[in-house]
C-alpha cells in the first residue's frame, strides 16, 4: 500500500539516522539552534486540537526535519470498536504533516465507559490476535497506509495466555501486514522481569519487518519484594540496553532509532547527547558492515 496524500505528495522518510521525541520544552531550542538530528517523533495525540502553539510549532519544526507520529490512544487490543473520531483526528495529522512513519503499541487503553492514557496489557491468545489484527486492518485502511506496532513492557502473564508476547506480536504483523516498531528497552524490561530469554525473544523477529527501533531509561522498584523494571522514560538510557541495542543492530541490522524521554524532562543538550551516543553506536555498525563488504 503506497501512501501518497491528498495534496498528492509522498511522506518525508524518516532518515536511518538517531532521533528523539519531540517534547514542548525543547521546541525554542530546535527552532532556535537547528541541532544535527535525523528526525522528531510526536504523540499525536497532543496535537488533536483546532489550533494553538503545539500546532505552530510542530509546522515550523516540519519544515526542517522528517517526523514520525507514534499513537497512544488507537486502542487496537480493545474488545470494542475503534473510536472513529480519534481515526478522523489521526487521519487529519497524518495529511497535513505527512510522516515518514506511523505506529501504535500491541496494548488496549479503553473500555465502555472509561478512558486509562495506560498501555494495559493482553492476553496472548487466538481470539485476543484475530481482534488485534481486524483493528489494524482497519487502521491501516482507513490511513491509507501501513503502520507499524510496539512490543509492549510487562508487568504480568496471564494463565489464560496460549502464545509467547514475541510469537503473538510478530504474527499480529503478518497476518495485518504492518511493520515492527522494536523497542530495546522493552524487550530488556519484560524478559528481566518474567525471566525470559532476550535470544529467544529476539529469534522471532523478521528482520524485513523491521522499520523502527526505540531505546529509553526505565526505573528499578521494588514491589511486594520483587524487583521490577518498569519502563518510564524518565532516565537516560542504560548500559545493558546500550549493550542490547548494539547486538540488536549487528544482527539485524539498522533503522530509523529515537530516544523516548517523557518524563522527567531534561534539558535539550542532554537529550542530544542520547542520540549522539545511539547515532555514533549505529555509525560504529554501520563501519563494520561496509569493511566486510571491502575484505569480502
Amino acid at each position: 500500500m503506497e501512501t501518497i496524500h491528498k495534496s498528492g505528495r509522498k511522506p518525508t522518510p524518516v532518515p536511518i539516522r538517531a532521533g528523539a521525541g519531540l517534547k514542548p520544552q525543547h521546541y525554542q531550542s530546535v527552532i532556535e539552534d537547528q541541532p544535527d538530528i535525523g528526525w522528531f517523533e510526536i504523540h499525536p495525540e497532543n496535537y488533536m486540537g483546532r489550533g494553538g502553539p503545539p500546532l505552530r510549532y510542530l509546522e515550523k519544526i516540519r519544515q526542517d526535519y522528517p517526523i514520525s507520529l507514534h499513537s497512544v490512544g488507537t486502542s487496537l487490543g480493545s474488545h470494542l470498536p475503534l473510536d472513529m473520531q480519534h481515526l478522523q483526528q489521526l487521519k487529519a495529522l497524518v495529511e497535513r504533516f505527512e510522516p515518514g512513519l506511523v505506529s501504535e503499541h500491541l496494548s488496549w487503553s479503553h473500555g465502555y465507559e472509561w478512558y486509562t492514557h495506560d498501555l494495559m496489557p493482553l492476553v496472548y491468545t487466538e481470539e485476543s490476535l484475530q481482534l488485534m489484527v481486524e483493528h489494524i486492518d482497519q487502521v491501516q485502511e482507513y490511513l491509507q497506509r501501513p503502520i507499524l506496532i510496539e512490543n509492549p513492557s510487562s508487568y504480568l502473564q496471564f494463565k489464560a495466555s496460549e502464545m509467547p508476547e514475541q510469537v503473538f506480536y510478530v504474527e499480529a504483523a503478518k497476518r495485518s501486514g504492518a511493520g515492527l516498531l522494536v523497542d530495546v528497552n522493552n524487550v530488556f524490561v519484560s524478559c528481566t522481569n518474567h525471566g525470559w530469554n532476550i535470544d529467544d525473544y529476539l529469534s522471532e523477529i523478521p528482520i524485513p519487518l523491521i522499520g523502527e527501533i526505540h531505546l529509553s531509561g526505565h526505573s528499578v522498584q521494588q514491589v511486594e519484594g520483587r524487583t521490577l523494571r518498569i519502563d518510564d522514560h524518565g532516565s537516560p538510557v542504560c548500559s545493558e540496553v546500550w549493550s542490547l541495542y548494539q547486538q540488536f543492530i549487528s544482527q539485524f541490522g539498522l533503522a530509523p532509532t529515537l530516544i523516548e524521554w517523557d518524563s522527567n524532562i531534561p534539558q535539550f543538550p542532554q537529550l542530544l547527547e542520547e542520540v549522539s551516543s545511539a547515532q555514533s553506536l549505529m555509525d560504529r555498525v554501520a563501519e563494520t558492515e561496509v569493511r566486510h563488504v571491502v575484505t569480502g
